[in-house]
């Protein structure tokens, strides 16, 4: 063991562990989840201590004797060696004070190691003075959370596209399944299941772009604030050289905030893409449900679709397959719903200069992402990829709709053809066959007229001339 000190009295620290006092603190303060910190937002607040670094060095406020070993050590950490030293809680206290300090004592103590030195020699190398220079948690725990959800980001896309073109593809393979479309939930007009999919699929590209567009503003960074947006001990160039080393050790494109102090006040950036994968979230579970509905049966149920069996469904009867990765990809939607409730709280939340709610802010936009992407692959290559029409069933059901009958509108009026659905459902014979017996249209007529193909498509029927 080891011994340090902060403001409120010694610690000891095991020999082993690269974070120190403050950390110490926080893993006796908060005890919450037993979950610690994204390692995505680690990342990337190591890369935003990069690149404050690279700016110290060049601005001459930090020897390149102490620089050295601090980048040294940020690049270990980008590699993933020192995992399991980010141990605090996500839930803590101030506005990521906690990860904050813990980013800076295991860079400051592993650079320590690097130069020959023990751990806790911090006269030599300090978390605060040279690994934390010109930072505050106010202006880099922000920073550092865009820059984690723009580098999810990417995966998040790649799996709605996955998605999107699953259900593209589905479209273009049932182009020719005729069924019914179903309003209220009741007949309606003639559809082909291709037509459902492709709608679907366009839902999908929307929903791609809506996040994206989301993602857009969280490009905006508040580094170089400090602690209350004003900029107090940091160089006046230090923010966009910041930025400049971010963008090309990142290969990303932020920016500075034009407004350092509002960076900090609002965080209505972080709100708008939550925000948007609740939107995602909706859409997704919308389809999802509509596909269990479709799948629904097999022998009580519509039936329309099969879907790929991924294990048995119930523990007490027989044969029972269920719509498991549907019914999965339901409930991932509403958990993401949901963190959108939360974040717009934590939005809310903020007073005066600050906002002390980022850490709950992170855990739940992270996860929301993590969940949904994820989600959205199952969906896609355990699901969508697998589904195929039960033609035949399909096919009775656009015969069957009563819907059938708005074709007719044209050529023999609403209120007439309605008389004739309720004559239809009231007797049990069919649409033709009281049309014909009325001599209303011959059967050639109504054989083209009510061909559930042709209404598919835009076109208004015409009686034949005689």
């Amino acid at each position: 063991m080891r011994i340090e000190k902060d403001s409120l009295g010694e610690k000891k620290i095991p020999d082993n562990a690269l974070w120190g006092v403050q950390v110490a603190r926080a893993i006796e303060n908060f005890p919450i989840s037993d979950t610690s910190v994204d390692l995505g937002l680690v990342y990337a607040y190591a890369e935003l201590k990069k690149a404050c670094t690279q700016a110290n060095q060049v601005l001459g406020l930090l020897k390149p004797a102490l620089a050295r070993p601090i980048l040294k050590a940020i690049e270990e950490i980008l590699h993933g060696k020192y995992d399991s030293q980010f141990v605090v809680d996500q839930y803590q206290a101030g506005a990521g004070t906690s990860t904050n300090m813990n980013l800076n004592e295991v860079i400051a103590n592993r650079a320590l190691q690097l130069i020959g030195k023990k751990s806790g020699n911090y006269e030599i190398i300090s978390p605060n003075d040279h690994v934390n220079m010109a930072q505050s948690t106010n202006d880099t725990y922000p920073s550092a959370l865009h820059i984690a959800i723009t580098t999810a980001y990417g995966k998040l896309d790649s799996s709605l596209k996955t998605l999107e073109e699953s259900l593209r593809k589905k479209g273009n393979e049932f182009k020719s399944v005729i069924t019914s479309a179903r309003t209220h939930l009741q007949d309606a007009v003639p559809i082909t299941l291709g037509q459902e999919f492709m709608a679907y699929s366009h839902t999908l590209a929307g929903i791609r772009n809506t996040v994206r567009l989301a993602k857009e503003s969280l490009r905006t960074l508040g580094i170089g604030g400090s602690a209350a947006g004003t900029g107090l001990n940091t160089h006046p160039r230090f923010s966009k050289l910041v930025i400049k080393y971010l963008n090309a050790n990142t290969g990303h494109s932020f920016k500075n905030a034009p407004d350092l102090i509002e960076s900090m006040q609002s965080q209505r950036q972080l709100l708008e893409f939550a925000d948007a994968l609740k939107i995602a979230a909706t859409e997704i579970s919308r389809i999802a449900s509509d596909l269990r509905l479709l799948a629904s049966g097999p022998k009580t149920g519509f039936h329309e679709i099969i879907l790929p069996p991924v294990q048995p469904g119930s523990s007490i009867m027989p044969g029972k397959i269920n719509p498991s990765i549907l019914e999965c990809v339901n409930m991932v939607c509403y958990r993401v719903i949901g963190s959108e409730a939360t974040v717009a709280q934590a939005v809310l939340g903020g007073q005066l200069n600050l906002n002390v709610n980022m850490p709950l802010m992170a855990s739940e936009v992270l996860h929301s992402i993590k969940i949904l992407g994820n989600a959205v692959t199952i969906m896609a290559e355990k699901c969508i990829d697998g589904i195929t029409a039960d033609k035949e069933k399909t096919l009775q059901y656009a015969h069957k709709s009563a819907g059938l009958a708005t074709a007719l509108n044209p050529i023999l009026g609403y209120a007439s053809v309605a008389e004739i659905v309720k004559e239809s459902a009231r007797t049990k014979e069919s649409l033709p066959e009281i049309i014909v017996r009325k001599k209303l249209l011959s059967p050639q007529e109504l054989k083209k007229i009510l061909d559930p193909a042709r209404m598919t498509k835009p076109g208004i029927a015409k009686k034949v001339s005689t």
